[in-house]
């Protein structure tokens, strides 16, 4: 899997197939298992987040991994995530990080979304009176402070709409390498993707399938006809067709999927060629965006008094 790279704005490169590692309810040893097995199917690049629950699981079996020579350090890229709770001092959060990673750097380190909360609030959905108000140019100070310190080396951002990375240029003296937001057949971010294109910042996709088999995710992805009738004509499976489509338009994808046979069958993603016509009817498709983040909505405390404002009209 070694030329299934993109190099990143900030000179290193980036494994286009990722593994998510977020899951609910977060079982440590199942985390682990899922990590060596995906090591030693070849997946390179892994995902998670403070809110995961899921960084010591996925140290310890990296590290494991390393020790026994089974793969080097700077053969794997590490991404995790700022917490709104933790806006306030993102040097302090990555070095929790670090330490529950067991790691010494993280290679990326992106701003989860663009919500600041109350420092306790060590959960993923906040009550109304959990939010602080967002200073977004104090908390990207923080991260380029981060990698200044040489805690990771490239720092991005999460869930940030075009008007949002827009802005955060205008302030930043760094570019963010990442914009790891929901993207799939059904929400293409053809905006989004330009903007990003524009500014050399790479768009890695969450939910490259809809998310199915999490709470708020969708089968409506690897359910739909079109995306079906793609598959059964190249002999694939409708969760290839929709990593290849990421894939194409220049997009890594964050896969989550446990199951031994899904995470072969992802990798066989890279495998498949779509041709011109599948790309036009899946551009004919509704839009659908799933992971809406309701919960960062309210009418008193939040910044964000609608899902409209949330994401700039981009919904």
């Amino acid at each position: 899997m070694r030329s299934n790279h993109v190099r990143l704005n900030c000179g290193i490169t980036l494994p286009l197939l990722g593994f998510g590692t977020y899951s609910f309810p977060n079982d440590r040893n199942t985390t682990e298992v899922a990590v060596h097995n995906a090591l030693e199917m070849g997946y390179r690049h892994f995902d998670t987040a403070k809110i995961y629950g899921s960084e010591a699981a996925v140290g310890k079996a990296l590290n494991e991994a390393i020790c026994e020579g089974e793969v080097e350090r700077e053969d794997i890229f590490l991404t995790s995530k700022l917490w709104g709770s933790d806006h306030h001092d993102p040097v302090s959060a990555l070095k929790q990080t670090l330490k529950n990673l067991g790691m010494e750097y993280l290679d990326m380190y992106l701003v989860h979304w663009p919500v600041k909360l109350k420092p306790w609030v060590n959960y993923p959905v906040p009550n109304e009176d959990d939010f602080e108000k967002l200073d977004l140019e104090s908390t990207w100070a923080g991260m380029e402070k981060c990698l200044e310190m040489g805690l990771c080396r490239c720092i991005g951002v999460s869930n940030f709409s075009s008007k949002k990375i827009e802005s955060l240029l205008d302030y930043g003296s760094t570019t963010p390498a990442v914009n790891q937001v929901e993207m799939h057949p059904m929400w293409r971010q053809g905006r989004l993707r330009k903007i990003c294109g524009d500014h050399k910042i790479h768009v890695s996709a969450y939910s490259p399938l809809g998310g199915p088999g999490n709470a708020w995710g969708s089968t409506a992805v690897v359910d739909h006809p079109i995306i079906r009738s793609i598959a059964f004509k190249h002999r694939a499976t409708p969760a290839q067709v929709a990593l290849k489509w990421g894939l194409s338009k220049g997009s890594s994808v964050i896969v989550k999927s446990f199951n031994q046979e899904r995470m072969k069958e992802n990798i066989g993603s890279f495998d498949l060629r779509l041709d011109d016509e599948d790309m036009f009817e899946i551009e004919k498709l509704e839009e659908m965006k799933i992971m809406k983040g309701e919960f960062h909505v309210n009418g008193t405390t939040s910044p964000y008094k609608t899902i409209e404002e949330l994401w700039d009209g981009e919904i």
